[in-house]
């Protein structure tokens, strides 16, 4: 048997859960996908997929698979567009993960730009704070904030983003300006998904576990509380810009304040770079504000 034939089929039918869904993906019959996938499984004498009439899933050697066919895969269809000479007009999907927030205000928009800019693109936008497998959901690009975890993937610097701890003067003429991160032990402190904030103290990074009345695993949330006077809030600018020019609220711990944080484009390090992902890339580079 070819080693390649029904790698493509099986891939298909893993992503889309459905020989159906499969076969009209790859514009042939759901008999012919089934034969190739069948003819698969006994070439490497393990079961890849488990039938039901009701849902196709993988078997556990079934998802080892895919995740190392995926990347043939995609690899095969980036070197199609090569020859096929797409480099001069990107055209195809772009499967993009960004967090909620500042995919909505600043991503989304820019994103929208950039298919006018070039109409035969197709746009798959997923909006979560969840940090989403790659590879395995088939993205072509994450766009991730503040300290990156060690991965296997490859990041580019698009900008950047700095915190700041925030509080309305109303707050603090009540509950007194904190000069020292001590004294934020004595302070209502409104947390967002983590219970400590970041600071550099003496050219040190450094944690502080802070609490409150108030936790909201948004950040527009956490500043609505903060105008209303409920206590200090420690967030990126694009959020407080706008408060803190207006004095609405006003800086404090300033002698703290953290490093900037990067924004970054991610993507799969074995992952060749197409002529739309290194025009998206550098169309982003260009045009995130780089923060304040």
């Amino acid at each position: 048997m070819n080693s390649w034939q029904g790698v493509s089929e099986f891939v298909a039918v893993a992503e889309s859960e459905s020989f159906t869904e499969a076969a009209k993906k790859l514009k042939t019959s759901v008999a012919q996908v089934s034969r190739r996938v069948s003819a698969l499984e006994e070439s490497l004498a393990v079961k890849l997929l488990l039938r039901t009439t009701r849902k196709v899933s993988l078997t556990e050697v079934g998802r080892s698979y895919f995740l190392q066919c995926k990347q043939l895969v995609d690899g095969l269809e980036e070197a199609n567009l090569a020859v096929s000479q797409m480099q001069t007009k990107p055209k195809g999907r772009l499967k993009i993960t960004a967090p909620v927030t500042y995919g909505e205000k600043y991503l989304a928009p820019l994103l929208h730009q950039f298919l006018t800019r070039y109409p035969q693109l197709e746009l798959e936008l997923i909006l979560t704070n969840q940090q989403l497998d790659l590879v395995e959901q088939g993205m072509d690009l994450a766009i991730r904030l503040g300290h990156l975890q060690d991965s296997t993937l490859i990041a580019k610097r698009l900008s950047q983003r700095q915190l700041y701890v925030c509080a309305t003067p109303q707050y603090l003429e009540h509950a007194g300006e904190p000069h020292t991160l001590s004294e934020l032990v004595n302070h209502q402190c409104l947390l967002g998904s983590l219970d400590y904030w970041r600071f550099k103290e003496q050219g040190k990074e450094r944690t502080m576990r802070v609490s409150g009345r108030v936790k909201c695993n948004s950040g527009f949330a956490l500043l609505d509380a903060a105008k209303q006077h409920l206590g200090l809030v420690q967030l990126p600018d694009y959020y407080v810009q706008q408060a803190l020019h207006s004095g609405e609220l006003v800086e404090v711990l300033s002698d703290y304040r953290d490093d900037k944080e990067g924004i970054w484009a991610v993507y799969p390090l074995n992952r060749n770079l197409s002529l739309k992902m290194r025009l998206l890339i550098d169309f982003l580079t260009d045009a995130l504000p780089a923060g304040y």
